[in-house]
Formats: structure tokens, C-alpha cells, sequence
């Protein structure tokens, strides 16, 4: 073998090693960084928010702090979807009777441009005193719907300018005590599903 034959496979060698080795820092030292890129295996669904409830009182993700929260957004002005999810919660909320006497029903407005607390009061009353009705400006708005990973959409109506409505996600969402998520329910949850569900998720 030729001299530079000998120096090609040195310099191979010694790049291979120099390889391997920076290979093994990089790993150690990503292992032994404080900060280290991992899989919580929890949902990133729910977090901060402020919002107006149906009184016009400021509200945020703290004002429900200790209580599971059974949250399905929506607008008042739905001629179907939203009226049929609201009245399967309360129903629900009667067959857990005290099982769920600390849940606390939301309906969160993505209309605020039609949806104003006394709007919502007046919406929320119908499915009953516990229910509690949030809305808030449309920058608001768009950051809770955000947080809960909420599809919304306005559609626009050539004829009736203000009759418009809105496209939107169809899940009604449980929330611990923490404010974590715990389990969602589809469109197609009846009244008795939902209630049996919310008992297991909350393991009562």
C-alpha cells in the first residue's frame, strides 16, 4: 500500500473517531440538560383565560378553581346544535343529582358581536340557575377558543347581513378540579351517556 494510501484511510479513521465522539458529547449532553424536550401524554386542551360571564363580571380560569367544569361553546342565536348539547348538559346534571352538585355547566359565546352578557343571561336561564354563560370582546373570545382547541367560523349572509351564523366545533368538554382536562363528549352524547361519563371520569 502507497504512502497516500495509508494517510486516506488515517484520515478516515481519525474523521470516524472524531465523528463518534461528538456524536456521544451531543448525547450526554442533551441527557444531562436541565431542560429536556419530553411527552407530558396529557391533552393541550384548556389554560388561562378572561371572559365576561352573563352578569358582565370579569371572569377567568381561577373564578372556577376547585369545581369540574362541564364547558360547550356555541352562540345563542344557533337554531339547533347548541340549544339540543345545552339541554342534554342539564339533563345529565339532574340524573348525577349530587354526584354532581360542584360542576359548574359553561356555555362560552364565539359570537361577541351578537352575544352580550344580558343576551346571554337571558339564553342561559332557560336551561337552568346553575348554568353560567361567558362571552367578552372578540380578541377574547378567539383566545379561550384557542386554548380549548375550539373550531369557529363566521358565515356570512348576502340577504340578512345580521343574520349570519357561525360555524363551530360540536364537544362538550370536562374539566377537573385543577382545570385539566378529563374527557370530552361528541355531538351524538345523549343525556344518560354523558352522565355516566362525567361519573367515571370524576370517579364518582
Amino acid at each position: 500500500m502507497s504512502d497516500s494510501s495509508h494517510t486516506l484511510t488515517r484520515r478516515i479513521a481519525f474523521a470516524s473517531v472524531m465523528i463518534i465522539a461528538a456524536v456521544a458529547i451531543g448525547t450526554y449532553a442533551l441527557m444531562s440538560s436541565p431542560v429536556r424536550l419530553k411527552t407530558t401524554g396529557e391533552a393541550l386542551i384548556g389554560g388561562p383565560f378572561t371572559m365576561l360571564n352573563h352578569r358582565g363580571e370579569t371572569v377567568t380560569e381561577k373564578s372556577f378553581a376547585g369545581k369540574p367544569m362541564l364547558l360547550f361553546f356555541g352562540f345563542t342565536f344557533c337554531p339547533d346544535v347548541c340549544p339540543t348539547e345545552l339541554q342534554v348538559m342539564a339533563e345529565a346534571m339532574k340524573q348525577l343529582g349530587s354526584r354532581g352538585s360542584d360542576i359548574q355547566p359553561i356555555f362560552v359565546s364565539v359570537d361577541p358581536e351578537r352575544d352580550s352578557p344580558a343576551v346571554m343571561a337571558d339564553y342561559v336561564a332557560a336551561f337552568g340557575e346553575r348554568f353560567i354563560g361567558l362571552t367578552g370582546s372578540a380578541g377574547q373570545v378567539q383566545q379561550m377558543s384557542a386554548t380549548y382547541r375550539v373550531y369557529y367560523a363566521k358565515v356570512e349572509n348576502k340577504d340578512a347581513p345580521h343574520a349570519y351564523t357561525m360555524d363551530h366545533s360540536s364537544i362538550i368538554y370536562l374539566m377537573g378540579t385543577d382545570g385539566k382536562f378529563l374527557k370530552h363528549f361528541t355531538y351524538s352524547t345523549d343525556a344518560k351517556a354523558l352522565a355516566e361519563g362525567i361519573a367515571a371520569a370524576l370517579g364518582r
